[in-house]
């Protein structure tokens, strides 16, 4: 991530010595508003910011990795993802980058995403789990799967762009033949809602789950580990392919979550880019937004309200004076 930051020529945190433009200068923008909680929590905190601090006209629009991607790649909109989880497209990014069609604007989770497998601590201390393959040696822990004689493997939402990389995953470990079942959880609903079930009735649950998240600040989950290093070009060439023939278990990379706007936005946004270069956030902020939210039954805008009010120490932070007192007026 650090790598492709540098070919953006942006300096990250311009926004603190910036001045406000007037509000006809920001002009209109379109914002992703991905389909999980932290990438929508980050949609409403820009739309806010944006609006308020910059005078910005903003529209959010429905998003996901691999079709924001793909439009923002191929059509220039919308101008930008706030939360890019970019392992399963970082050959395309980094091709669109280098051709000058999108740009890295900023790493908005400062220390990563991390992904894994994940099965609940107090299993695991119970049963001695702390590898994948330990794990796959007791199907008869992991109820859930359509067949009853067969122990579950949650893998990621159908459309998502780990879809195919949890599949290989658990193809490469033998799973099928170790006596599971791949699960789709058919949504981020279904997954967190699988994960719930488990807890409450004191049963294990064993699969794909990812952070930042409410679910990982709520239960108490283990990451496996895989006892694999993490092997680039394979993960390259097959782990994220659906066309993956012979893939082999390797360790997740670390998630770089960046936050995407096309070229066209880059270079007439202004003090908007500013802004977008400046903000960013860490794992533990978010984790605990997000279970404030699970608890409160929040949506996206009251969560970043939420932020805004009790978080001022942080955002205040990515704008200037005067932009972070209009918000404040606002709030």
């Amino acid at each position: 991530m650090r790598k492709i930051l540098a070919s953006t020529g942006f300096a990250l945190g311009a926004a603190l010595a910036t001045p406000a433009l007037a509000a006809e200068d920001c002009g209109n923008i379109t914002i992703a508003e991905m389909n999980w909680a932290s990438a929508g929590l980050a949609a409403w905190v820009d739309k806010i910011i944006l609006e308020e601090g910059y005078g910005c006209k903003v529209e959010l629009v429905a998003g996901d990795t691999m079709p924001t991607f793909t439009s923002m790649n191929e059509k220039a909109e919308p101008d930008m993802a706030p939360e890019m989880w970019v392992n399963a497209v970082k050959e395309p990014l980094d091709q669109a980058v280098a051709e000058g069609r999108l740009v890295i604007a900023s790493q908005i989770l400062t220390d990563g995403g991390v992904e894994g497998i994940w099965i609940p601590t107090w299993l695991a201390q119970e049963h001695g789990i702390t590898t994948l393959k330990q794990a796959l040696e007791r199907p008869d822990l992991f109820p859930g799967a359509e067949d009853p004689a067969k122990g579950a493997f949650f893998g990621c939402p159908s459309g998502w762009a780990c879809q195919h990389i949890a599949r290989n995953q658990y193809l490469g470990a033998g799973a099928d033949d170790k006596g599971f079942e791949l699960v789709d959880p058919g949504s981020a609903a279904g997954l967190d809602g699988s994960i719930a079930r488990a807890f409450n009735r004191n049963e294990g649950w064993f699969g794909y789950y990812w952070a930042p998240t409410a679910i990982l600040g709520k239960y108490d989950m283990t990451r496996l580990d895989l006892e694999a290093e993490f092997d680039r070009e394979h993960w390259d060439n097959c782990i994220v392919s659906a066309d993956c023939l012979d893939p082999k278990v390797t360790e997740w990379p670390t998630s770089d979550v960046f936050t995407t706007v096309t070229k066209e936005f880059a270079d007439k946004a202004g003090v908007a880019m500013d802004y977008v270069q400046t903000r960013a956030w860490t794992n533990d902020t978010v984790n605990k937004m997000l279970s404030w939210m699970g608890d409160n039954q929040a949506s996206n805008e009251d969560g970043a309200y939420e932020f805004l009010m009790t978080h001022e120490d942080l955002w205040t932070q990515w704008v200037p004076a005067d932009v972070a007192e209009k918000v404040k007026a606002a709030l």
